[in-house]
């Protein structure tokens, strides 16, 4: 057995704790780029920490998520301005955004020369900016992965500007922070964190030290997301769901992906989808072909005894099986009203181009078993519905 395991410096968890930032931040100097994502209170109350640490700060607000122009503008904005340290506040889309301007801020030319598939893919070779992310939502853990998602417009995808040194030198997570995200938006972050258990779990190319962060943050959504729905201001659910996205992380920058995070890039590429929304959609659909193809093709697959302790920690039950398990998650589909990809405007004529990008994914080769172009495009019609 071989498995590597990396991530942030240091993790910095608890309720309350964006009270210590201006302390932390000021280890790295005395200036901060801010890209914010999230609620005007929080980063007016982060700006106000920094100063009373006389730390000046330039910020900007993303409202969407970042593509090639984006992070053009605004590197050649933090290379002007010469921050000392990056701070990310927000969702993905804002972490993702800082993550890109932090690295890009260190090395020479253009986002373009270091983007996979569509780009030169060239290797980032001088570290970031120091960089402190501080999620607001409970879904994607960028706070602790090695990669920024950007769109490109020209060529309708989401690519990966992925290194080693676009992990953050402190992951600050305070679930506090997460209280104000709408019940519709915790959905789908809770979702995604879910869906980023779940690959990197029954992926074909497991990691021990992830499995056991898989398993306790599967539970920890468990008994938290329909409270967290239906009561954002539950704290100990929330912190639930914040540990559970901490780990989804760090377990998908320690393993493998697979179908849904491969079939979510071109489709968050052709329609103007969260990445969340994706997912949550995609994630029962996904489990029951994988589990349908597996129990045809490879009934010895260790990847089905996975999808089968999955059923029985959603479902609570321990003579449960994989069935279970997505049924658990289709309920709690229904539960929260999360819409069809139709809702968004996707439509058949766009699977064929769908289906070209995903099968050349990175994550789409961890996925625990190949999947034909019948099998995607039968998942993106039931995508749909």
């Amino acid at each position: 057995m071989q498995f590597e395991f990396s991530t942030v410096a240091r993790i910095i968890f608890g309720s309350g704790k964006l009270n210590s930032i201006g302390g932390i931040a000021s280890e790295f100097g005395k200036s901060a780029f801010i890209v914010t994502g999230g609620p005007k209170s929080i980063s007016d109350r982060l700006v106000n920490l920094l100063e009373a640490q006389e730390i000046s700060c330039s910020i900007v607000k993303i409202e969407q998520e970042p593509t090639i122009d984006l992070i053009h503008t605004l590197v050649n904005l933090a290379r002007q301005t010469s921050p000392d340290l990056v701070i990310g506040l927000g969702g993905g889309s804002a972490l993702d955004t800082a993550k890109a301007i932090a690295v890009l801020k260190s090395n020479p030319g253009e986002i373009t020369d270091y983007l996979e598939v569509i780009g030169l893919h060239k290797p980032i070779l001088n570290p970031s900016l120091p960089l402190i992310a501080i999620p607001t939502t409970s879904g994607t853990g960028a706070e602790v992965t090695k990669n920024a998602v950007i769109i490109s417009t020209q060529h309708n995808i989401k690519v990966s500007l992925r290194s080693s040194y676009l992990l953050p030198k402190i992951a600050l997570v305070d679930p506090e922070l997460s209280v104000s995200v709408p019940p519709l938006i915790t959905a789908f972050t809770g979702l995604d964190a879910l869906t980023q258990l779940i690959e990197p779990f029954t992926c074909n190319d497991p990691n021990p030290l992830t499995d056991v962060l898989c398993r306790e943050g599967i539970q920890r959504i468990a008994r938290s997301i329909y409270q967290v729905f239906d009561n954002g201001v539950d704290l100990q659910a929330r912190e639930e769901m914040s540990i559970a996205s901490l780990f989804g992380g760090l377990a998908l920058s320690n393993a493998k992906l697979g179908a849904i995070h491969g079939l979510a890039g071109p489709i968050g590429g052709e329609i103007p989808a969260p990445h969340g929304a994706i997912c949550a959609c995609l994630l029962p659909i996904v489990m029951k072909a994988n589990l349908s193809a597996i129990t045809e093709r490879a009934p010895g697959h260790p990847a089905l005894k996975r999808y089968n302790l999955i059923g029985k920690i959603l479902s609570s039950d321990p003579t449960a099986n994989a069935d279970a398990g997505i049924q658990w998650i289709q309920n709690f589909c229904l539960h929260a009203k999360i819409p069809p990809l139709s809702a968004y405007g996707l439509t058949g004529e766009k699977f064929d181009i769908i289906m070209e990008k995903a099968v050349i994914s990175s994550s789409m080769k961890g996925n625990p078993i190949r999947l034909s172009l019948v099998e995607m495009r039968a998942i993106l019609q039931k995508s749909l519905q």
